[in-house]
């Protein structure tokens, strides 16, 4: 179904019409010989009918992978506290006459009653918390916990009318039926999924060595993509997760330079790994793989680093939106999820500048043939003048709204130039999609690297000196030393380590991931001494002023001391 706004109209106009021929009957006094019974009976059915509709949406879109049902879920618990409420305030006005004592009373000698009512006070949060401004309040795993209570609820509801009924429990017992069936669908589903996730999700190894470039593609005018593999053609000797990437140790101009580059292609492809580079008037980097590197040539490459991942075994959806050559990660994890035939809705939403500018255009356009459960949405910035009849203009709360029904529901990736990622989070957060929903990953223009000296003067924090002790053997004061403040460690200083090795030799925990001063990771605050560093390109004008340093680059040869 393409068009969602008509089926979610369509769901809302439907669950409307009983409510609106019971009121019609109602005033042409056509409710039999006792109305306000008729009333309450037919009320409380439609009560446990939208409840066994809300509970039956999960399993029937396991069984016919129509995803675009999960939109309906709500619309149907909505209705289900709608009628319960009705089925209720129409026993306190007509039966009780609006009477609290009566209605109590009552309660207490018909058991049935105050499970009923049970019921509809659970479903009260229930209802309240049902839309995306909540979801964002509550964050989705507390939201989705607090909504398993509508279990509870129809359990109630069921035997709220068992209890009630004395004569023909053939109903009755039908919805008991139907109940226990979608408790024993929903039983299986959470085990098969329990079933097909890993048992434990390990960090892939950190491998370092060389890789041939055994084919280069021309993707647009300045894009191309670099596929590198051994030069044996055996398996890639690292695993790596969609969404990561490696790092590139290159020699330009006899320097080092250092540049990371998203894994474009998906993990299940363990022969090789490509990545796509846009290539920069001003990037030192992606002009020398443009310019410069021919198939056959070797790249020494260290990988695989990076957290912009996804876990297909925790969501039953994502929405991924790019702009730019900031599809790199994004085509990762579809190519990922597309080659393991995974069943979750898929939304991307792509943002180019032109017709020509399209990276992967063939590869989408087959990939938006081949299964349903993809949606893709192609926008151009620049299409003036060009053979283009999709859509236009930049992201915007319109096609976020068109593109994605309920997105507040969806786990969202993004990732692009700054200017485009900046005010898209924006809109996602005015749109009730929750902040921990929300990964990002900007991609800039490299800077040239420069092998500098990042000449950190600082003071030693008041008091410091006496608070240093340590367990380690006792150090030659004639010899420099670092010491580590929080975890009150002193150790030599050889001048050939990097303060992140001596960390580690010395049992103090830094987190690190790419070693090569891009990704930041380790990041730290220099308390006192200075250091040099060969790659700063993770650090901005700001953090250098505040004293930061990258642990996995820093080398000193006199004392220092770390926030650590």
């Amino acid at each position: 179904m393409k068009d969602i706004r008509f089926a979610k109209f369509l769901f809302f106009v439907n669950g409307a019409v009983p409510v609106t021929l019971l009121a019609w009957d109602a005033l042409h006094h056509d409710l039999g010989a006792n109305p306000v019974n008729f009333a309450i009976r037919t009320t409380g059915m439609l009560t446990l009918v939208f409840l066994m509709l809300t509970l039956a949406v999960t399993p029937f879109r396991k069984i016919t992978g129509w995803n675009w049902l999960i939109f309906s879920r709500r619309t149907f618990g909505l209705y289900a506290f709608f009628y319960g409420l009705v089925h209720f305030l129409i026993f306190f006005a007509f039966d009780r006459s609006f009477s609290v004592s009566s209605t109590l009373s009552e309660m207490v000698k018909r058991t049935y009653l105050l499970v009923g009512i049970i019921g509809l006070i659970l479903m009260v949060p229930l209802a309240i918390t049902s839309t995306n401004a909540m979801i964002k309040r509550l964050g989705i795993a507390r939201w989705k916990s607090l909504h398993r209570l509508v279990y509870v609820v129809a359990i109630a509801g069921v035997v709220h009318y068992i209890m009630l009924v004395k004569a023909d429990e053939r109903l009755p017992l039908t919805f008991a039926t139907v109940l226990a069936v979608l408790l024993v669908l929903r039983l299986l589903i959470i085990r098969a999924k329990a079933a097909t996730r890993p048992a434990m999700v390990g960090k892939p190894k950190f491998w370092s060595g060389q890789l041939q470039i055994v084919r280069i593609i021309q993707e647009t005018p300045n894009v191309r993509t670099f596929r590198l593999a051994l030069p044996d053609n055996s398996p890639l000797p690292f695993a790596h997760l969609s969404g990561q990437y490696l790092i590139l140790n290159l020699q330009i101009g006899g320097k080092k330079v250092v540049r990371t580059y998203t894994i474009a292609s998906s993990p299940t492809r363990s022969g090789y790994c490509e990545i796509t580079v846009k290539r920069e008037e001003d990037g030192l980097g992606s002009r020398h793989l443009h310019e410069n590197l021919r198939e056959g040539h070797l790249l020494d490459v260290s990988a695989p680093a990076g957290r912009f991942t996804f876990d297909e075994t925790k969501a039953k959806s994502i929405v991924l939106i790019a702009g730019g050559v900031g599809i790199t990660p994004l085509m990762s994890i579809l190519r990922s999820l597309t080659d393991r035939n995974w069943k979750g809705d898929i939304h991307f939403i792509y943002c180019a500048r032109s017709p020509h500018d399209i990276i992967f255009r063939q590869e989408l356009e087959d990939l938006d043939k081949r299964f349903p459960n993809l949606h893709l949405h192609v926008t151009l910035t620049r299409a003036e003048g060009q053979h283009w009849t999709g859509l236009k203009g930049r992201v915007t709360r319109d096609l976020l709204n068109h593109a994605v029904p309920d997105l507040a529901m969806h786990p969202v990736y993004i990732c692009g130039p700054s200017s485009m990622m900046e005010p898209t989070i924006q809109l996602l957060r005015d749109l009730g999609v929750p902040a921990e929903q929300i990964k990002s990953e900007a991609f800039v223009a490299a800077k040239k690297t420069e092998a500098a000296l990042a000449a950190v003067d600082a003071q030693p924090a008041f008091g410091a000196e006496a608070a240093f002790s340590t367990s380690l053997p006792t150090v030659n004061s004639a010899d420099p030393v670092l010491t580590f403040q929080r975890s009150k460690k002193s150790v030599p200083l050889p001048p050939d380590k990097t303060l992140l090795e001596i960390a580690e030799d010395a049992g103090v925990n830094v987190d690190f991931e790419c070693r090569s001063g891009i990704c930041g990771r380790c990041k730290t605050k220099l308390l006192a001494g200075c250091v040099t560093m060969e790659t700063q390109d993770a650090l901005d004008g700001e953090e250098k002023m505040q004293n930061i340093i990258l642990m996995c680059q820093a080398k000193a040869a006199e004392n220092v001391t770390l926030d650590a």
